[in-house]
């Protein structure tokens, strides 16, 4: 299989040619400022919400007060969600608008437009300052030997609890080593009401990273076994999605998929409303936990570590994701942007709120600071135990390169929707997903 297919991109084909206009009026801000340095302002892109928002501030006046000739705007596409977001962006990029900067929210979705050509290799700029990007941050996505973003957040896998639930089910905090089975005794016993006032056990939300988290967590590649064929015929695609089916069907502890899609649940609402006592999701959820006032709530959170598929499965295995900075391949002020992306990645002022992708930074300082104006909603024992345990760690990098992922990760969305929604058999899922997802194997290795 070729390592540097491409992905067609949802929403728009996007060119080089077509960047190469965007920009619209940016002569206008070439004017000279002090000591003869032009005035440039960049436009950055992302789905900052009202939390992250505020953080994203802090930085671009810090940066501004450094930088005074460089003024940047952030563009929030979609607040609060990335997913809606990319799709605008594919759109925004194809549309000649001045973008400079771009946020993604993984490795994947980087990837997929560097193999587009609209985004601007870093290399060049690295080797400038003497940066060697792999001593820089923990992840650095390459296509074709290039460097095409930098780590701005770094975030782990992990599970959000109601303290005040797991005591009234005289539940301890799960620790590292619990099973999806243990995970599943346990939404049983948080259940509590009916209709209405229903509590669930645990909330899954709609993103394919919940269709299967074993692949995610503790496989090196979601999508690809190293010899760039489809991951989809493990063995976990049926114990995992016949687990999901108990939970909701039997059990009835999880919130059914059909009301997370057509109700359009937000995954925040029903935790921090006690709809749900349980909520597998990322590490950037602490800072959220801390934002009393744009997330009400008066019960203390409880942090585990994500669940291994089974007693013999290694310790401590997460997913370790995060986002990534990069500079658009059409912006006119790359040094600029780039200058940019290597103050918000380094910085390790008050002002970060999340886990960092820069190695040197300072995880622990970060966090006690997150929660400092709201630690008495915190369990702190759990929340240490959760991220800095020494026994949790990523699967080893994997060598498969592909910028198509995203495509494959649609497969694995829409096969659990039809497992789930239309009544299909694990086996017959896991058949049409391994058959769709060959097809995009194949289909790609042609480019």
């Amino acid at each position: 299989m070729k390592k540097t297919s491409a992905l067609l991109l949802s929403g728009a084909v996007l060119a080089v040619s077509v960047l190469s206009g965007c920009g619209q009026g940016a002569e206008k801000q070439e004017a000279s400022g002090e000591g003869g340095q032009k005035n440039v302002t960049l436009k950055y892109y992302n789905w900052d919400n009202e939390v992250m928002g505020a953080t994203t501030k802090a930085l671009i006046d810090q940066f501004q007060a450094k930088y005074p000739n460089i003024k940047v705007e952030s563009v929030p596409l979609v607040p609060g969600n990335s997913v809606e977001t990319l799709k605008k962006l594919d759109v925004t990029m194809s549309s000649g608008e001045q973008i400079d900067l771009v946020l993604f929210p993984s490795i994947d979705e980087t990837l997929a437009r560097a193999a587009q050509g609209v985004l601007a290799p870093l290399d060049d700029m690295y080797a400038k300052e003497n940066v060697k990007p792999e001593d820089e941050y923990y992840v650095n996505p390459k296509y074709k030997g290039k460097n095409y973003a930098a780590m701005y957040q770094r975030s782990n896998w992990i599970v959000l609890l109601n303290q005040k639930a797991l005591d009234e089910a005289n539940l301890p905090v799960p620790e590292v080593g619990w099973t999806w089975d243990d995970f599943r005794e346990y939404a049983k016993k948080l259940t509590k009401g009916e209709g209405n006032n229903k509590r669930y056990g645990a909330y899954f939300h709609n993103w394919g990273d919940y269709a299967n988290p074993i692949l995610f967590n503790e496989k090196r590649n979601p999508f690809l076994k190293e010899d760039g064929t489809t991951q989809f015929d493990d063995p976990s695609m049926l114990s995992f999605f016949n687990l999901r089916r108990a939970m909701e069907k039997e059990d009835k502890s999880t919130t059914p998929f059909a009301d997370v899609v057509g109700a359009k649940l937000a995954y925040r609402t029903e935790f921090f409303n006690e709809k749900a006592a349980m909520l597998v999701t990322g590490s950037w959820m602490v800072a959220d936990s801390a934002d009393v006032t744009k997330y009400p709530h008066n019960f203390k959170v409880a942090f585990a570590p994500v669940p291994r598929s089974s007693k013999d499965a290694e310790l401590g295995q997460t997913s370790i994701g995060g986002q990534f900075i990069s500079v658009a391949a059409g912006s006119k002020y790359k040094e600029e942007a780039y200058q940019f992306i290597r103050f918000v990645t380094t910085n390790t002022s008050d002002a970060k709120k999340e886990l960092s992708g820069w190695k040197k930074a300072d995880d622990k300082k970060i966090i006690e600071g997150t929660i400092a104006k709201s630690k008495d909603l915190f369990n702190t024992d759990s929340l240490d135990k959760a991220l800095f345990d020494k026994r949790i760690h990523a699967p080893a990098p994997s060598e498969v390169v592909a910028p198509y992922a995203p495509q494959l990760k649609k497969v694995l969305e829409d096969g659990f929707s039809s497992f789930i929604l239309d009544g299909k058999s694990a086996e017959d899922a896991q058949k049409q997903m391994v058959e769709q997802a060959n097809k995009v194997i194949k289909e790609n290795s042609k480019k």
